[in-house]
């Protein structure tokens, strides 16, 4: 369904993509995982022909972004970061709006609202104004608007944002959904859990650059250590870090700004140990807490920082 080929991109001298290159197969669910700025959304831009790449190619279904543009527009679906809906209209009003901007006849437009209003739940409230809507309720009527013309790519970008849990739940529940039905879709979000439950495959991006990708298993597999040690101390003390190290047990130990993660190797009693060793070091210990290594523990130690930060 989409190939991406050492696609590159430039704003000036900065370069935000750098070579970046993936397959996503036709009904697959597939997770574009990182931080703010990582460059997910301007690889969303180019992917649906909005700005060109500078170097590389993008194919969707074997056909050529930026040749074929008017037809692999009526193949996607795009929810952008931003709410695109019209505030003094109402929800079936916008939804309309937008199946005609795909294409759509009146007649056909407003037979298929009615659909996507259920599909988003929420045919109840189909007439009432987007201005009275809350932040998750927008949201899915977002979501609607991509879905009106029957995309065979629906294309994400971070749709929970700021929305309350439960409608955040029903978002990820409908996608899950319309990928079951064999809707193609690519999620982006900086929500390590939300990709990790709607998506197999996964791609991690930092700084323009494709820092890992494969199943969930096989980025489980990449982990040092299943299990994660975190530590709150006084002082990062060189020797305490060291120490830390050489522990039996012990994978490997990252340092962050406020936090000591250790990885362990397995399951083993290792608390004992680094109680004892920063009693003899001096080294106090505000707060420990045992983790289970997961795609937010793989991105830590890939690039030495959180997807959050």
């Amino acid at each position: 369904m989409l190939t991406l080929s050492n696609v590159k991109k430039s704003y000036g001298t900065r370069e935000v993509i750098k070579g970046v290159s993936f397959k996503i197969e036709k009904g697959e669910s597939f997770g574009l995982l990182g931080p703010n700025g990582a460059g997910k959304s301007t690889l969303i831009s180019m992917i649906c022909g909005l700005v060109p790449p500078l170097a590389g190619e993008i194919l969707v279904d074997g056909k050529l972004v930026g040749k074929n543009l008017k037809e692999i527009k009526q193949m996607i679906g795009v929810v952008p970061q931003d709410i695109a809906l019209y505030p003094t209209m109402s929800g079936i009003d916008n939804l309309i709006f937008w199946g005609k901007m795909y294409g759509l006849s009146g007649k056909v437009a407003k037979a298929r609202a009615k659909e996507v209003l259920e599909i988003v739940g929420l045919t109840e409230r189909a007439k009432g104004r987007i201005d009275t809507f809350s932040g998750g309720m927008k949201r899915r009527i977002n979501i609607g608007a991509a879905l009106m013309h029957r995309p065979q790519l629906l294309i994400m970008d971070e749709p929970t944002v700021g929305i309350d849990p439960q409608s955040r739940k029903h978002i990820l529940e409908t996608v899950k959904t319309l990928n079951e039905q064999g809707m193609t879709v690519i999620y982006t979000s900086h929500y390590m859990e939300e990709v990790e439950y709607l998506c197999r495959r996964i791609a991690i991006i930092d700084e323009g650059k494709l820092i890992v990708s494969g199943t969930r298993r096989d980025l489980s597999n990449r982990l040092a250590g299943g299990t994660v040690l975190k530590l709150t101390v006084d002082s990062l003390r060189p020797s305490f870090i060291e120490m830390l190290e050489q522990l039996d047990g012990v994978e490997k130990v990252i340092v962050r700004p406020e936090e000591i993660d250790v990885h362990l190797q397995s399951k083993m009693e290792i608390v004992a140990d680094v109680i004892l060793l920063a009693g003899r070091l001096e080294v106090v210990i505000h707060n420990m807490q045992l983790q289970e290594a997961n795609l937010e523990t793989l991105f830590l130690q890939l690039t030495g920082r959180s997807l959050r930060e």
